[in-house]
């Protein structure tokens, strides 16, 4: 799982409530975390693969919406392959994790393993978010008519840099001065905690408003199409919509107990013995959500490619086929070459007036699209309500 406790754990003079966490049972959250982890793992990579029964489609460009949901899968994928290396080292040199306890020793190892492996989990999933949130921000300027392929340099610029910098920055803030006086005090450890959980803060609170009004931008690009709203992008607009509350519900299943464990364990920090029997139930609740975040978490990479593209099968097509792009968008050969012929190929004598409106429309069939990617129905729908498909 990613949780900032993993660099606090680094520490020999850690805080009571890591030392809680991470001691309780350490063998059995170590396995639940392999399990799900590869789990998630070899789903996700199931949901990527080329399916036998796809026809092949020829992409002119590749969208900036389905480059940033694959970058979203890439990080879960090498983030859960992190805890999976993390996990089986822990399990099976249980004597070189218990040097990273000895104080004033020569041997590193441990200690960089230890910080290595924890800042490696961290700054995928924290890149991971980044790209999320790029994913609202895209979605909500493609309606906009405002982004584009190469926002993606942007795109890349952004979330590499506030990852690789928000990482380091909280990393340098809780070893300052050294590994070995770490973690005495709050003030090494609350900064480092800011820097993890800011970008899933951002994801909680901004994408909500960027999902909705990026569906009030569609349903006003569906009523402008061809002056009328009818039952077909009604059901588009409502995909579209059901689509970003299903990835902000996978989010939110995933990521909640982190919220809710760090919480306790604050809480846990603050008093003058965690061991007292007040207490008894936080610990308890504190424990339990530990152990749920190392199932859910982990978890995030599938159960967001059912989000992003609905399940696609079992049946996997691994001839290569060229040009064919499997986490594309099925919906962009609507507006590609070979889709559907353009008038100006087969009717010259069209007005001036028409072309503009068609190239309008292709424009808005293309953005809607790009958001739609992996629902063949709401394409079909799009396709068949479109004035190329409708032959003007």
């Amino acid at each position: 799982m990613a949780s900032p406790r993993l660099e606090t754990y680094c520490c020999p003079n850690r805080d009571a409530a890591t030392q809680l966490v991470m001691s309780f049972e350490p063998d059995v959250f170590c396995g639940v975390c392999i399990g799900s982890a590869s789990v998630s793992l070899l789903l996700t990579i199931l949901q990527l693969l080329p399916k036998k029964g796809q026809s092949p489609r020829k992409m002119p460009k590749a969208s900036s919406s389905s480059t940033i949901l694959l970058l979203i899968s890439i990080c879960d994928i090498l983030g859960g392959l992190g805890m999976i290396f993390r996990s089986s080292v822990w399990i099976g040199f249980p004597g070189f994790i218990a040097n990273i306890s000895v104080v004033n020793r020569t041997d590193m190892w441990p200690s960089a393993f230890c910080v290595g492996s924890a800042m490696w989990i961290q700054l995928l999933y924290s890149a991971g978010f980044w790209w999320l949130f790029c994913y609202a921000v895209d979605s909500y300027l493609v309606v906009r008519r405002s982004a584009g392929l190469s926002t993606i340099v942007l795109y890349h610029m952004m979330t590499w840099g506030l990852a690789v910098m928000l990482c380091v920055e909280g990393i340098a803030l809780l070893y300052y001065p050294s590994l070995s006086s770490c973690e005495n005090g709050l003030e090494h450890a609350i900064p480092h905690y800011i820097t993890t959980y800011a970008p899933l803060l951002l994801v909680l609170v901004v994408n909500p408003i960027l999902f909705r009004r990026t569906v009030s931008a569609v349903a006003s690009l569906l009523k402008g199409r061809q002056g009328i709203y009818t039952e077909n992008e009604r059901r588009l607009g409502t995909e579209i919509q059901i689509r970003f509350f299903k990835i902000m519900l996978v989010f939110v299943i995933c990521w909640s107990s982190n919220i809710i464990n760090e919480s306790l364990l604050f809480y846990l920090e603050m008093q003058p013995d965690i061991n007292e029997m007040p207490l008894k139930n936080i610990r308890s609740a504190a424990l339990i959500t530990w152990i749920i975040m190392g199932i859910l978490n982990p978890m995030q990479g599938f159960l967001f490619t059912l989000a992003f593209y609905g399940w696609t099968g079992w049946r996997v097509d691994l001839k290569w086929r060229k040009r064919e792009i499997p986490w594309e968008s099925m919906s962009s050969s609507t507006v590609g070459e070979n889709a559907y012929p353009s008038p100006v190929n087969y009717q010259s004598n069209i007005h001036d007036s028409k072309k503009i409106s068609t190239t309008d429309s292709q424009q808005t069939d293309e953005a809607i699209s790009m958001l739609s990617e992996g629902n063949t129905s709401g394409d079909d729908r799009l396709t068949r309500s479109s004035p190329i498909y409708q032959g003007w």
